[in-house]
């Protein structure tokens, strides 16, 4: 499979919950690493996705993603842990490519700078 083809792992998780994942996760790394060091215990960072159709329509290409954030802490007493879930709706490009925008929003104009034909003209 070609790399424009593949999903962005970065892109991707910068573009979950509108970048607000991301730092959820960055947030659940750090207080479990210095519970660890804190403590000597283990910690435990869990990221979840569950995809399903957006749609019953095959000709939408588009998922909803629930992305969950599980992580446990240890504490001198024992452990915390905490869980987070949001979903985010994205679309489904060539070869399964997940991205917040549609990949082909195809061509709105001729060369000639009109209306290609395909668009209705509000009166």
């Amino acid at each position: 499979m070609s790399d424009d083809r593949k999903t962005n792992v970065p892109d991707f998780l910068g573009e979950l919950d509108a970048g607000v994942f991301m730092n959820k996760i960055s947030a659940a790394l750090n207080a479990t690493a210095l519970g660890v060091i804190n403590s000597g215990g283990k910690g435990k960072v869990v990221l979840t996705f569950d995809l399903d159709r957006l749609s019953n329509s095959i000709e939408e290409k588009r998922v909803n993603i629930k992305h969950q954030l599980k992580f446990v802490t240890p504490t001198p007493r024992g452990k915390v842990s905490e869980e987070d879930t949001t979903e985010t709706p994205m679309w489904v490009g060539k070869g399964g490519k997940l991205s917040i925008l549609q990949e082909e929003q195809g061509q709105l104009f001729t060369i000639g700078g009109k209306p290609d034909g395909k668009l209705t003209v509000a009166q």
